[in-house]
C-alpha cells in the first residue's frame, strides 16, 4: 500500500533531487498551484534540487517562459527536461526522415522546429503534405477537443506508406482548468493500435529520464550519486516511468485521478488502494495535492 502523506516536507530529507511533473502537479494549464510552488521553494532552500520533467512538446526555454506566465517563479526550480527536447534530438538525427507531416497547433507548437545546436550535422526538416511525407511529427491534435477517431483516415494512409510517428508528448489527456484535452499520446496510441509505428521520448520512456539526469548532473550543486524522487499525477507516465527507472515516486492523487481516488484534500484510502491495484502500480508515497 502506498504511504499517504500530508506534505512533501515529511519525506523530503530522504532525497537530494526531485524530478517534478508540471501539468497537474505545479500548475493546471492556466495558473500555478501556490502550495506546490512553496513546497519546491522550501525543498530548494534546504539544499534540494528541483528538475522539472515534463511531457510538453516544447523546448525547455519555451516552457520556462510559459510557466513564469502561470506564476511559477525561477526560485522554485533548477533545471527543466522536456519531452520536446528529447524528441527534437531524435528528429534532427533523421529518425522519421527529412520530409515530415506535422500534427499540432500552429503557431503554438512551432518552437518544436527551432534549431538544435547539440546535434552534429542535423538533417534538414521540411514540412510537407501527408502524401509527400517520409514520417510524422505529432505534438498534439489539430483540435484538442475533437474526437480522436477523426484522424483514422489519415492514419490509414500513413500506415500504408509505412510512416513512423514521432510522438513529442506521450500524455493521453491533460486538464486545462476544468476542461480535459487530448494530447499527442492519444494519437500515437490510435496509430499504434491501427498497426502503425509510434516512437516515444517523454515519460514513461527512458530518453527523458536520461535527459533529466544530464540536466541534474550539469548543476554545480548536484551530488555524485543523488537520491531522486519522481513526483507527478500521471499514473501511466510519471509513476510508471519512475518505477521502471527504479526511482521512488510520489503520486499526486488529486490530479488526473481525482475522481477515481476520491481526492479532496486527501485521497480516500480504500479508493486509492483500489485504483492502484487496478493500475498494478505501487508508488512509495501518495499525497492529495503537492504541498
Amino acid at each position: 500500500m502506498s504511504q499517504i502523506i500530508t506534505s512533501f516536507f515529511e519525506i523530503s530529507d530522504q532525497y537530494d533531487a526531485a524530478f517534478v511533473d508540471l501539468w497537474g502537479c505545479m500548475h493546471n494549464g492556466i495558473a500555478a498551484h501556490p502550495d506546490a510552488v512553496r513546497a519546491m521553494q522550501d525543498f530548494r532552500s534546504r539544499g534540494g534540487i528541483v528538475v522539472l520533467v515534463t511531457n510538453s512538446p516544447r523546448p525547455w526555454d519555451s516552457v520556462a517562459v510559459q510557466i513564469a506566465g502561470f506564476g511559477i517563479p525561477d526560485d522554485a526550480w533548477d533545471a527543466i527536461a522536456t519531452s520536446g527536447d528529447s524528441a527534437r534530438a531524435a528528429l534532427y538525427q533523421g529518425v522519421v526522415g527529412e520530409k515530415i507531416w506535422f500534427m499540432g497547433e500552429a503557431p503554438r507548437d512551432d518552437d518544436f522546429f527551432k534549431p538544435l545546436k547539440i546535434i552534429t550535422d542535423p538533417v534538414t526538416i521540411t514540412k510537407v503534405p501527408l502524401h509527400e511525407a517520409e514520417g510524422i511529427v505529432c505534438c498534439g491534435p489539430f483540435d484538442p477537443y475533437a474526437d480522436i477517431e477523426m484522424n483514422r483516415a489519415d492514419f490509414l494512409v500513413a500506415r500504408e506508406k509505412g510512416l513512423k510517428l514521432l510522438c513529442a508528448n506521450p500524455d493521453i489527456v491533460v486538464d486545462r482548468g476544468d476542461k480535459r484535452e487530448w494530447c499527442a499520446g492519444a494519437l500515437a496510441k490510435l496509430y499504434t493500435d491501427m498497426g502503425g509505428e509510434s516512437l516515444y521520448f517523454g515519460k514513461p520512456y527512458p530518453p527523458i529520464y536520461d535527459l533529466a539526469r544530464k540536466r541534474l548532473a550539469a548543476l554545480d550543486t548536484a551530488p555524485a550519486d543523488p537520491r531522486i524522487i519522481c513526483i507527478g499525477d500521471g499514473i501511466g507516465t510519471d509513476i510508471l516511468g519512475a518505477i521502471q527507472e527504479d526511482l521512488d515516486a510520489l503520486f499526486i492523487s488529486g490530479g488526473l485521478a481525482m475522481a477515481e481516488t476520491r481526492t479532496d484534500v486527501h485521497p480516500e484510502p480504500q479508493a486509492l488502494q483500489t485504483f492502484l491495484e487496478t493500475e498494478q502500480l505501487s508508488p512509495r508515497f501518495t499525497i492529495g495535492h503537492l504541498r
